[in-house]
C-alpha cells in the first residue's frame, strides 16, 4: 500500500474529493488509495443500465465504500446498446459526475489513449493521453498492480464483460496491438508511451500559451495570422466545444483543418468529429451541436 501511494498524486491528507467508481479493479483500487492517502472521500457510481446485472455492480460499490467508511451516491445514467456505445457512456458519466471527480485510469489506459489518439489523428495533443491528469492520480500505476492490490485486501470487484468485446477498438488496442508491439519491441512499450504523453503534455502546454489570448471564432481578429497558429486556437476551441472541458480529448486534425477553412472563407460551414457542425455568420464561428 506505502509503495503505491509513493507513486500516487493525490492531492494532501483532509482534502475533500469525489471519486468515481464503477466497481472494477482500477476504480476500486482508486477508492481505496484515496482513503490511504487520508483524503475526505465521497465514492460516486453509474449506473448505466446495460445489463441484469448492473444494480447489483452498483450496491457492490457501495458495500466496498462501506468497508471502508465511504459513502456512497449512485446515479443513474443509462444508455441503450448500440452505435458510439463508449462515447455516449462517457457523455452519461460525465453529465452525472461531479466537476473535478477523480477516476481511477492507469499506466496501460494512458498507453491506450495514445495510440488511439494517433490512429485518429488527433495530432501532438492527442499524443499528451488522457486530459487533465490532476483528475487521474493512478497514472504511475499499472493496471495489474491495481488488481493485485484489491486481491490481497480481499475485495470483490466487477470485471465488465465489455472489456473484451473486440467491437469497441480500445479493446483491440489492449489485446492485441499492445502485446504485438511488446512482441516486435522486445519490452514492454506501455512505459515508454506513457512518458511520451507526459513529454507531449509539455510541449502541448507551450503551444497552448502561445495562442492563450487568440479568439478563432473572430475571423477578422486572425486574419494576418499564421495558418499554425490559428490551427492551434481552433482545436483548443473545438475540444472545449465537443468534449466541454479544455482538457478534453482533442478533436482529429481533419476536422480542426476543415474549420480553419471556414475561418479563412473558403467554404461557409463544415462538419466536424462527433457529427458537429460549425459555420460562418457575420464574421464569427458558431458552433452547432448534433
Amino acid at each position: 500500500m506505502l509503495a503505491l501511494l509513493g507513486r500516487c498524486s493525490f492531492p494532501p491528507a483532509g482534502t475533500a474529493v469525489d471519486c468515481a467508481v464503477s466497481g472494477g479493479p482500477d476504480s476500486t483500487a482508486l477508492l481505496v488509495l484515496a482513503v490511504a492517502a487520508g483524503l475526505e472521500v465521497t465514492c460516486w457510481t453509474v449506473d448505466h443500465g446495460l445489463r441484469s446485472t448492473s444494480a447489483e455492480e452498483a450496491r457492490l460499490v457501495a458495500r466496498n465504500a462501506m468497508g471502508l467508511g465511504v459513502s456512497t451516491i449512485t446515479v443513474d445514467g443509462l444508455v441503450v446498446d448500440g452505435p458510439d456505445l463508449e462515447q455516449r457512456a462517457r457523455d452519461a458519466r460525465r453529465a452525472a459526475l461531479p466537476d473535478g471527480v477523480l477516476t481511477g485510469h492507469t499506466a496501460d489506459d494512458q498507453a491506450e489513449t495514445v495510440l488511439l489518439n494517433l490512429l485518429r489523428g488527433a495530432g501532438v495533443p492527442g499524443t499528451a493521453g488522457i486530459g487533465d491528469p490532476a483528475r487521474r492520480p493512478l497514472l504511475a500505476l499499472r493496471r495489474a498492480e491495481t488488481r493485485a492490490l484489491c486481491a490481497a485486501l480481499g475485495l470483490e470487484v466487477v470485471d465488465d464483460p465489455s472489456n473484451a468485446d473486440p467491437r469497441f477498438t480500445r479493446n483491440r488496442v489492449r489485446h492485441e496491438v499492445l502485446p504485438l508491439l511488446a512482441d516486435v519491441a522486445g519490452r514492454d512499450p506501455v512505459p515508454l508511451l506513457a512518458r511520451h504523453a507526459t513529454l507531449a503534455g509539455e510541449a502541448t502546454g507551450l503551444l497552448a500559451g502561445l495562442v492563450a489570448d487568440v479568439d478563432p471564432t473572430d475571423v477578422r481578429a486572425v486574419a494576418d495570422l499564421p495558418d499554425d497558429l490559428v490551427r492551434l486556437a481552433v482545436r483548443r476551441w473545438l475540444t472545449v466545444r465537443i468534449t466541454g472541458q479544455d482538457g478534453g480529448p482533442p478533436p482529429d486534425q481533419a476536422s480542426v483543418d476543415r474549420v480553419l477553412e471556414v475561418v479563412r472563407g473558403r467554404v461557409v460551414a463544415t462538419e466536424v468529429a462527433g457529427g458537429h457542425r460549425v459555420r460562418r455568420s457575420a464574421g464569427l464561428l458558431v458552433f452547432e451541436p448534433r
